[in-house]
């Protein structure tokens, strides 16, 4: 790495769990974050700023004023752009070195093989159970690993995807609990629950890319506000 690469990510490197091979693996991996909302602005962030090197940004709305209580990646400036590409803009202002691909599009069954073929990792920030059930069949089809993440209100859940490890339909199935696929805009969400959420997708997806640490495989993590309490189930 150049010297300023050695600055800016001075912090990983100082990490012997991390260290130079880990970051380099970070820089050279292709990453896709299904969603720029609440869970994917604190996870675009996040991943722009330890410097994966290609990060593809899925999402076809646009900002909308009620998005910005949680979707801290956009700005009022942002309203009515697409959200993609008000989160490529943000990601790359915070690191240029990285590459930012935003897609203005759904994950639909005819495009995910497409896009989620040529990543290293998929991570569901998705807020249907159509593109959850999507997310996991894509990648279970494709032996690619992918980190899950989820919130309702004052609580969250988040687990990872390795080929032969738990899935979201060994999970949850395939059909909603009763009151559990409502959006964010709908059933109501505290602001910083999406944060949490969306900061501990990210860490197992750098965890995951660097090689280092436990991943929540076979594993989910749930997070109550209320009572701030951490909360890991083994799944099987």
């Amino acid at each position: 790495m150049s010297d300023p690469r050695d600055t800016r990510y001075r912090g990983h490197l100082s990490l012997c769990e991390i260290d130079r091979p880990g970051q380099q693996r970070i820089s050279s991996a292709r990453v896709l974050v299904v969603g720029a909302g609440g869970l994917g602005s604190p996870v675009c962030l996040y991943l722009a700023a330890a410097g994966v090197g290609h990060i593809t940004v899925l999402d076809p709305d646009t900002v909308s004023l009620s998005n910005l209580q949680r979707q801290v990646i956009h700005s009022t400036s942002d309203i009515d752009r697409p959200k993609a590409i008000s989160a490529r803009d943000t990601m790359t202002a915070i690191n240029p070195l990285v590459t930012v691909e935003p897609v203005v599009d759904r994950l639909t069954p005819s495009n995910a093989t497409a896009l989620a073929g040529p990543c290293d990792l998929v991570i569901d920030c998705t807020d249907s159970l159509e593109s959850r059930l999507l997310v996991n069949d894509t990648c279970v089809s494709l032996g690619k690993p992918y980190v899950f993440g989820a919130v309702r209100r004052f609580g969250g859940q988040v687990f990872t995807h390795l080929p032969g490890t738990a899935t979201y339909r060994d999970i949850f199935g395939s059909s909603p609990a009763e009151g559990g696929d409502i959006p964010c805009a709908v059933d109501g969400v505290l602001n910083t629950v999406v944060g949490v959420v969306g900061c501990l997708q990210a860490t197992e997806a750098i965890k995951y890319l660097a090689g280092t640490g436990d991943l929540l495989t076979d594993r989910i993590l749930t997070f109550d506000a209320i009572t701030m309490t951490f909360n890991t189930f083994r799944i099987g």
